[in-house]
C-alpha cells in the first residue's frame, strides 16, 4: 500500500479496545454457558458473533499498539470481524421469530411461513457476509488507495443488502405482532402474554442492529474522508456500544424460557394441551 495513506486518521485507543475485547469476551462466555445449559443450538450463529467482536477488538488492540506504525493485516482483521459480527446476530434473532411463530401457532398470521422465514432471511445474512468479506479481503491486498476506495464500495453493498433483508424482518414481525394481536390464537392467549415479551425484546435488539448498519453505511459512503472514519467515538458509540448491548439484552432476556430445543413449543401445561385440541 502506498506509504502516503494512512490506515488511520486518529490514534486507535488501547483501553478502548481492550475494555470491549474484555466485555464482549464475558458476554460470550456466559452465552455459551447459557445455550448449552438451556440446549437452544439456534443461538450459535450469535455466540460466534460475539467470538468476531471479541477477537476484533483484540486485533484492534494490537493494530492500536503499533501507532504510527501500523500494518495492514491488524487493521483490516479487526475491520473485517467487526463488520460481519451483527449478520451472525441477526441469523439467530431470524431464528428466534420463527420459533416464536410456531410456539404461538400463528403461521396464518405470518406474511412468510415460518419454514421459509429462516432460509430467506439467513440466506440474505449469508450473501452480505460474503460480500462484506469480499470487501475486506480486497482491502487486504489493497496496494493503494483508489483498491482500498473498491474495497470500500463492495462492502457498501453489503451493508446495503443486510439492511435490505433486516428491514424487510421487521416489516414481517410487526405485521404478524398486529395480526396476532387483532386475531389470537388459542396457544397465544394460554402463555400469559410472555411470548409478547420476546416480540419486544426482538424489536429493542432490532433497533440496535439498524442503527448500527446504517452507522456503518454511511462511514463507508463518506469513505476516508468523512467525519464518520476521522473519529473513533463514532465506532464505539455506533457500534461497540449497540452491539453490546444486544449481546447483554439476550443474556438477561434469555429466549430459553420461553423456547428449547427439549420442548420446541414451549412449556405447556395442561390447560394450555387442552385449548391446543380444541383449536384443531
Amino acid at each position: 500500500m502506498s506509504s502516503s495513506y494512512k490506515l488511520y486518521d486518529y490514534d486507535p485507543s488501547l483501553g478502548a479496545a481492550i475494555v470491549f475485547a474484555g466485555l464482549f469476551a464475558a458476554t460470550s462466555v456466559l452465552h455459551l454457558f447459557q445455550m448449552i445449559s438451556k440446549r437452544t443450538w439456534y443461538f450459535i450463529p450469535f455466540i460466534i458473533g460475539g467470538l468476531f467482536e471479541t477477537f476484533g477488538y483484540i486485533m484492534r488492540y494490537f493494530s492500536a499498539k503499533q501507532t504510527p506504525n501500523w500494518t495492514v493485516m491488524p487493521y483490516v482483521g479487526q475491520q473485517l470481524l467487526l463488520l460481519l459480527a451483527p449478520s451472525l446476530f441477526s441469523a439467530s434473532i431470524y431464528m428466534i421469530l420463527g420459533r416464536i411463530i410456531r410456539l404461538v401457532h400463528g403461521d396464518s398470521r405470518s406474511l412468510i411461513r415460518p419454514s421459509w422465514l429462516t432460509v430467506i432471511f439467513v440466506t440474505g445474512d449469508v450473501l452480505s457476509f460474503f460480500i462484506q468479506s469480499g470487501g475486506g479481503g480486497m482491502m487486504a491486498s489493497a496496494k493503494s488507495p483508489s483498491s482500498v476506495s473498491l474495497g470500500n464500495r463492495v462492502i457498501v453493498i453489503g451493508l446495503i443488502v443486510q439492511l435490505v433483508f433486516f428491514g424487510f424482518f421487521i416489516i414481517v414481525s410487526m405485521v404478524f405482532h398486529l395480526r396476532m394481536r387483532a386475531s389470537p390464537t388459542p396457544a397465544s392467549l394460554s402463555m400469559n402474554s410472555s411470548w409478547y415479551s420476546y416480540m419486544r425484546v426482538l424489536y429493542i435488539a432490532s433497533v440496535f442492529v439498524m442503527v448500527r448498519s446504517v452507522y456503518r453505511v454511511v462511514e463507508y459512503v463518506q469513505g476516508t474522508s468523512g467525519v464518520l472514519q476521522q473519529h473513533e467515538v463514532y465506532l464505539y458509540v455506533f457500534d461497540a456500544v449497540l452491539m453490546l448491548l444486544c449481546c447483554l439484552l439476550f443474556n438477561v432476556m434469555h429466549p430459553s424460557r420461553i423456547l428449547s430445543s427439549r420442548q420446541p413449543y414451549g412449556k405447556m401445561d395442561a390447560e394450555q394441551i387442552e385449548m391446543l385440541n380444541s383449536e384443531r
